[in-house]
């Protein structure tokens, strides 16, 4: 099974900056699909980015947030080489997690 999470971190001088992309459908339960059921609601509760073993931006998300989102932020203290875990968890007991190697 391939990773959900596609990310890229690249280091300059003491700024790291991190884009993701997540591959999740990020469902309501407020949509109707086309038999006119509700959608049962699906949606990343937790994600975390975490580098040398320190939480450095951690998001607890609810319905509000897009299909597939997208993330893009900025931190301190990393260095080139040094690795990036990002994790997720959804309401229904889904996750994923992949490392990243900043370029």
């Amino acid at each position: 099974m391939t990773s959900s999470i596609r990310v890229r971190a690249t280091s300059n001088g003491d700024i790291t900056e991190v884009q993701t992309l997540i591959q999740h459908p990020m469902d309501t339960g407020l949509v109707k699909d086309a038999k006119g059921e509700l959608i049962p609601a699906h949606y990343i509760q937790q994600l975390k980015f975490a580098c040398n073993g320190k939480d450095v931006f951690v998001a607890n998300w609810g319905t509000a947030v897009s299909k597939d989102p997208y993330v893009k932020f900025s931190f301190k203290g990393a260095k080139k080489g040094d690795d990036l875990k990002i994790s997720w968890t959804d309401n229904k007991g889904g996750s994923d997690e992949t490392t990243a190697k900043i370029a």
